[in-house]
């Protein structure tokens, strides 16, 4: 794409507004830069906020926001909280709200707003996502609400700002980002642009809020997401920014606050180099919680971050083995950080496909896929494997339950040996593992590997991959 990238971070594409023509919108937003859109559904009855999960299911640039507006507060029916709550568990929903408070109308009572705003800080908390809210003269008890219920452990957006300098700043001691729309574009709007002029860069986003408030020179008109250009252009006048930064510090922003990955980032996710291997990331879920595992404090394996917020589909990742270049890699590795053999379908789909194509496959295990399927998966390897890694971790059943405290129990340690036992059957080249731990014993381990299963071992560096 030629043009500078944005991304609205506040549209309404799930109205009724937009039933009509709403891939002609999308595709004129994406003509004119606009790579990702935030989609807020938040009416009374929820059903705004299905269709904006929905929207945001179909395509990988759109992204939900759920809530109840606080027009909708006293409308909000029973369960409104928990079924929210439920639909902040997809990884397509970046966001709760918007919620706040508007005391310009008086479509629900001020109290009722309120109670529900705070409800929906608490919300947020518990879910950890960033907050969207709404405020229209109502800032000083909106500001005292955020305080009082501790939304900076979460941060947010005010979506749509109206305020001014003092506002802004205010916003801004709390952790809070300010969101400009085509408001600031508006001859009378001189408040919001002097809040625009002083706002660090760094907690600026932009949005359309479509189809509402259309920026000039489109004012009357039904909003829509590439009409955010014109917001762009004039925060970068209030910035003294060109354009062009403006685009790119509040992409950076918008990802950041709602945790959204772009394409290419996602992709690097999926299909990882380590030296002359590809690995190949399919889960994040694991059968052990192992008490060396570096994932507990962060994702990041030899400069690469694997956390993913859903395992994959099988399109992602052909997408991104292929964007890899398989054929540049002495072998490619079923390891990302977590267990597999959990995707078994998927992986051996995939070393199926790569297998036809004269790739070297590895797979890093942890043994237990025999106990997790109930049945002996190591036959389906034959033909298709090449290498097998299974992490040992343990010369016995004791320490390997101090180490590696598993669901399955005492029946954990047994399992990994037998698969081992089982593995060479099929497998050409089986080695047994353990993490050089500074208490284990790894004289012990190669014992284990070596006399008892006969198999290869080799001792892997403490808190790394590969």
């Amino acid at each position: 794409m030629s043009l500078a990238e944005l991304i609205d971070s506040h549209s309404h594409l799930g109205f009724s507004d937009f039933g009509a023509d709403r891939e002609a919108v999308i595709e004129r937003a994406r003509a004119a830069g606009v790579a990702e859109i935030v989609c807020v559904g938040a009416g009374h009855d929820l059903t705004s906020a299905e269709e904006a999960l929905a929207l945001a299911r179909s395509r990988p640039f759109v992204h939900a926001v759920v809530g109840i507006h606080p027009h909708d507060a006293a409308r909000a029916p029973a369960g409104a909280l928990e079924r929210i709550e439920a639909l902040c568990a997809e990884e397509e929903v970046v966001g709760v709200g918007e919620t706040g408070l508007d005391f310009h109308y008086h479509h629900s009572p001020r109290d009722v707003q309120e109670r529900l705003f705070r409800e929906f800080v608490a919300l947020a908390r518990r879910v950890k996502l960033p907050l969207v809210v709404h405020v229209r003269e109502a800032h000083d008890r909106a500001l005292a609400v955020l305080r009082e219920e501790h939304a900076a452990d979460v941060g947010g957006v005010i979506h749509c700002f109206t305020g001014g300098p003092a506002e802004a700043k205010a916003y801004a001691d709390l952790g809070f980002h300010l969101s400009f729309s085509g408001i600031i574009t508006f001859r009378n709007a001189v408040e919001v642009r002097a809040a625009c002029a002083w706002a660090p860069s760094e907690r600026v986003l932009v949005e359309t809020d479509a189809p509402y408030l259309a920026p000039l020179p489109h004012r009357g008109k039904r909003n829509e997401p590439a009409w955010v250009t014109d917001v762009a252009r004039t925060v970068a006048l209030q910035q003294r920014l060109s354009y062009e930064d403006v685009a790119r510090i509040t992409t950076r922003n918008a990802r950041r606050l709602f945790g959204i990955v772009d394409p290419e980032a996602r992709r690097k996710r999926l299909a990882y180099p380590i030296r002359d291997s590809l690995y190949l990331n399919l889960t994040n879920r694991c059968t052990l919680a192992c008490r060396f595992c570096g994932k507990f404090v962060d994702f990041t394996v030899r400069g690469h971050y694997l956390k993913l917020g859903r395992d994959p589909d099988l399109g992602d990742l052909r997408d991104a083995i292929a964007a890899a270049g398989p054929e540049r890699y002495a072998e490619i590795v079923f390891c990302g950080y977590g267990e597999p053999t959990l995707r078994l379908g998927v992986l051996l789909t995939l070393a199926r496909e790569l297998k036809a194509h004269g790739a070297t496959l590895r797979i890093n295990t942890d043994g237990l896929a025999n106990l997790v399927y109930g049945r002996d998966v190591t036959p389906d390897f034959a033909g298709l494997i090449d290498r097998l890694s299974v992490s040992l971790n343990a010369p016995d059943a004791e320490t390997y339950a101090r180490h590696c405290p598993s669901r399955y129990g005492a029946a954990a340690w047994p399992a990994v040996k037998e698969f081992i036992l089982l593995a060479k059957r099929h497998v050409p080249d089986v080695t047994a593992t353990a993490v050089a731990l500074p208490d284990l014993d790894l004289e012990a381990c190669r014992r284990v590997a070596e006399v008892e299963l006969g198999v290869k071992f080799r001792a892997r560096e403490y808190n790394r991959m590969g």
